[in-house]
């Protein structure tokens, strides 16, 4: 899906949450700064000289999107912390023709960081520069996603250290559930994807043919194998409560549950309360986290997509991650066995 940063406050915020990629981008690109506090610094001048434009104009980016660039990393240096800037400067020998007309009667100073630097990037349309490194921006993303998923996203979801013992958790409750539908409900045997589908859309809103569409996933591919530990556990819980209920609904009638039974006891099930916030959270992760991870957008989850925190793309796209992903390698053939149990 092409992204147009320009419009969208999510995929930007996406990008300058990604520690990693905003580390790679800060060393391929080379931009010259002043070192203040331990980061590249820039100040208004500077900024303006780079994107080839006037200064006004960054003013009146900086005026109509103060909140987001003060997220990322824009900030008025004043007092104390002005004159160590200013230090910085004569340290580092900057010529003044590069940072502006600023000495030590300056009573405050505007500044940009890396990643404010690369969010005004992300806004400014005026400036060719700006659109050049907005294509940087998103190849350094793709490469790098790339890199550590070996060019396929459908399985970055098995880089979480949970993930295994989520499947393998579901994988009980599955047979807990089909099992259920064997021995309790008077259907062919189109009831184990009818009844799969109806929990799919209650926790994501969508079947498994549109969840396969959106992850462009081929007809080999199980649709267990991509889901997040979160959404997994969610799974597990409907499969096993269900199982149950379906058993001990059958039981006191004295006969397996038709159809319009068995949707009667899922509608009880499903609308529960103890699920909306469960629900909530499960929505949220998998709606988040494919935009930014998959580049995959759930058109019905829309309204519960956020902006990933840095946090996240350690787990999937860190050391951690890559750790996870060298065991399950590693035992590639135990997986293999587990998987062909189904």
């Amino acid at each position: 899906m092409a992204k147009d940063l320009t419009s969208s406050r999510i995929d930007r915020q996406n990008i300058l949450n990604n520690d990693l990629a905003v580390q790679e981008l800060n060393e391929s690109s080379n931009i010259k700064g002043i070192m203040f506090e331990g980061k590249v610094c820039l100040t208004k001048n500077m900024v303006a000289a780079f994107f080839d434009v006037e200064t006004r104009t960054i003013e009146r980016y900086v005026s109509e999107n103060a909140d987001e660039l003060m997220k990322n990393g824009y900030e008025i240096l004043r007092g104390q912390r002005l004159k160590n800037f200013i230090k910085c400067i004569h340290e580092q020998d900057v010529p003044d023709i590069n940072v502006g007309n600023i000495s030590n009667r300056t009573p405050q100073l505007a500044i940009f960081d890396f990643r404010a630097f690369l969010n005004l990037a992300m806004l400014l349309t005026e400036s060719e520069n700006a659109r050049i490194l907005r294509q940087l921006i998103l190849d350094t993303v793709i490469d790098l996603v790339n890199l550590k998923t070996g060019g396929s996203t459908k399985f970055i979801n098995q880089r979480d250290k949970d993930f295994i013992g989520s499947y393998l958790q579901e994988e009980n409750y599955r047979k807990e559930f089909t099992d259920a539908l064997h021995d309790y409900v008077d259907m062919g045997n189109a009831k184990y994807a009818i009844y799969t589908d109806k929990i799919y859309q209650s926790i994501f809103k969508e079947k498994s043919r549109e969840y396969r569409a959106i992850l462009r996933l081929q007809k080999k591919d199980k649709i267990r194998d991509t889901l997040y530990s979160e959404v997994l556990n969610l799974v597990a819980s409907y499969e096993c409560g269900l199982a149950a209920l379906i058993k001990e609904q059958a039981e006191q009638l004295g006969r397996k549950l038709n159809n319009w039974e068995t949707d009667d006891v899922f509608r009880a099930f499903e609308q529960l309360p103890l699920w909306k916030p469960l629900i909530h959270s499960a929505r949220t992760k998998m709606a988040s986290r494919d935009l930014a991870l998959r580049d995959a957008f759930h058109r019905q989850l829309e309204e519960y997509i956020q902006p990933l925190e840095s946090d996240e793309y350690h787990r999937f796209l860190g050391a951690e991650g890559d750790e996870i992903e060298r065991l399950m390698t590693e035992n590639e053939d135990v997986l293999r066995r587990l998987k062909e149990r189904e």
